[in-house]
């Protein structure tokens, strides 16, 4: 069903709703130009892809790209920091004894199940005004409502609202922090930046909202985003548990273990890549043949997984990606991306692997 939900041409379908986001997206950076205001860059990235995914998966127009004060935006940036914490915690304390950290996770998971509830309320609302949606259903909330309607399905308003909460959760964090990410590697990499600004006022101009079309068309601006995501996989660390005792190079693995999966190992190697260190989006593509990847390349660094559970969004990041660098690009010069102390973007890995402090300024094209 997962799978079904973002496959290229249902999100083909939801692309005009996609063009609203990034209309939103310019709107809320052409304010902060004119007050000559600095941008909390991870904080508006988080709020785009919220607003993507919404309205993708649930066919929910949450808008936290103008609403300050959005309940869900609020809490889901509280639930994977503390979840990461959990994880790597090697004794369950708080299944013992619950700090104010506890307590505050507790209260944004209970929020956040609301507004899912709210959504798959407002599902079934359409479903039972308008008894089309269900052949096909448009989004992959009505899928799984209708999946779950069936006799004998199996399938409850629990887990429903489970895959809800984690298409929000993963379609929100990992396209945003991978932008943060490419904007900071593109400012810090001049020629980089010029590049893909060239290309974009050359194929898109300044509009808000480009077509699908001339997003196919932005090689090099996806080839500054595969280069990104191997310079800065926001999921740096894959966990895997053996099902079955095995041998993995020369090291026997007893069933049942849990094994840290680095995968960024080989993707900063100079052994595997030329430059290793160097943001270069050109390795991307092959002479001769623009936005081509280059195999060798796409089957080291790999940040969207490989095999039967290779993430199901990945057509839909790449495409968010596109959407909002054409918007910025095309609409704006950076003037600056900054950290608090100027230096290089620490990391924090909070479940995902996330910058910490970029604030970006932008000047309204003439």
């Amino acid at each position: 069903m997962v799978m079904a939900g973002f496959d290229p041409g249902h999100v083909r379908r939801y692309f005009p709703a996609l063009q609203a986001v990034s209309q939103r997206l310019v709107g809320r950076w052409q304010r902060a130009a004119e007050q000559c205001v600095a941008i909390d860059l991870q904080a508006d990235l988080m709020r785009y892809t919220v607003d993507t995914i919404a309205g993708l998966a649930f066919g929910a127009q949450v808008n936290t790209l103008e609403s300050d004060d959005d309940v869900i935006q609020q809490h889901l940036d509280k639930i994977f920091p503390a979840l990461n914490k959990r994880i790597l915690s090697p004794v369950p304390i708080w299944r013992f004894m619950r700090s104010a950290a506890d307590r505050q996770l507790e209260r944004s998971i209970a929020e956040v199940n609301s507004a899912v509830a709210g959504f798959i309320a407002q599902a079934r609302r359409r479903m039972q005004a308008d008894s089309l949606l269900r052949e096909p259903p448009r989004n992959l909330l009505e899928v799984m409502i209708a999946a779950a309607d069936e006799p004998g399905s199996g399938i409850d308003d629990s887990q429903v609202a489970g895959n809800v909460l984690t298409m929000l959760l993963a379609g929100e964090d990992t396209t945003a922090n991978t932008l943060a990410w490419m904007i900071h590697l593109l400012w810090r990499n001049p020629r980089a930046l010029t590049r893909a600004s060239d290309e974009v006022r050359r194929v898109v101009g300044d509009v808000a909202s480009p077509t699908l079309d001339q997003l196919e068309q932005l090689s090099y601006v996806e080839a500054c985003a595969h280069e990104t995501m191997r310079l800065k996989p926001v999921a740096p660390i894959i966990l895997l548990e053996t099902l079955h005792a095995m041998t993995i190079g020369d090291v026997q693995v007893p069933a049942g273990l849990m094994i840290s999966n680095l995968i960024r190992r080989d993707s900063v190697s100079d052994k595997c890549f030329a430059r290793a260190a160097a943001f270069e989006p050109e390795r991307w593509l092959a002479e001769g043949e623009p936005g081509a990847q280059v195999p060798a390349a796409k089957h080291i660094s790999m940040p969207f997984g490989a095999g039967p559970r290779m993430c199901p969004g990945r057509y839909l990041a790449l495409l968010e990606m596109k959407m909002a660098m054409a918007a910025m690009l095309g609409n704006f010069d950076i003037e600056s991306v900054d950290t608090p102390d100027g230096q290089e973007a620490h990391e924090r890995l909070a479940f995902t692997m996330t910058p910490v402090g970029l604030r970006m300024r932008l000047r309204r094209r003439a």
